[in-house]
């Protein structure tokens, strides 16, 4: 073969194999593209019909911290007899059932946000054994008001909590 052959067949492939290229390039380029967008729009439709689930695991984490904040707590739950260690038992068992009824709203929340939530959950559970341990709190109602007078110094852990589920709540939008 002569070179006036090989130049003449290199003029009719080389176009060929850039045009092939480019081709190839681009078509490669609009299917992940078109790939992106319909896992873009995959998700915003899941995100679409998960967001009020995951609202209403935010409402119901802020009421279950509510109901633990002490001082809606140990009013809402009166003394069964004078004696502070039951009345100890009693409180934090109701903690504990408010707890494991919303136990399964965890899948619905960040990790941070379920940290910080039992994280208040249990320095409140401290706050009262604290409290019960005092020896100059030695009836019920004595251990009530010290958890009370105790949260005017300083704030409650669920106030805090609730502060963070807000402002994770603030991120959603």
């Amino acid at each position: 073969m002569d070179t006036t052959k090989i130049i003449e067949l290199l003029s009719y492939t080389l176009p060929a194999v850039i045009t092939g290229g480019v081709a190839y390039y681009f078509f490669s380029l609009h299917t992940k593209n078109e790939e992106g967008r319909r896992r873009y729009l995959i998700q915003k439709d899941a995100q679409k019909s998960a967001l009020p689930i995951r609202l209403q695991a935010y409402e119901r984490m802020a009421l279950f911290l509510e109901r633990i904040n002490p001082s809606n707590l140990l009013i809402r739950i009166a003394p069964t007899s004078s004696d502070k260690m039951d009345y100890q038992d009693l409180v934090i068992s109701h903690i504990e059932n408010e707890f494991e009824h919303n136990l399964t709203q965890q899948i619905y929340l960040s990790d941070e946000c379920w940290t910080i939530i039992t994280t208040a959950k249990n320095a409140t559970i401290q706050m009262i054994r604290k409290a019960a341990l005092n020896p100059a709190t030695d009836t019920a109602n004595k251990l009530r008001e010290a958890v009370l007078s105790e949260l005017l110094e300083k704030q409650s852990p669920s106030n805090n909590a609730l502060a963070y589920i807000k402002d994770e709540v603030g991120g959603l939008w």
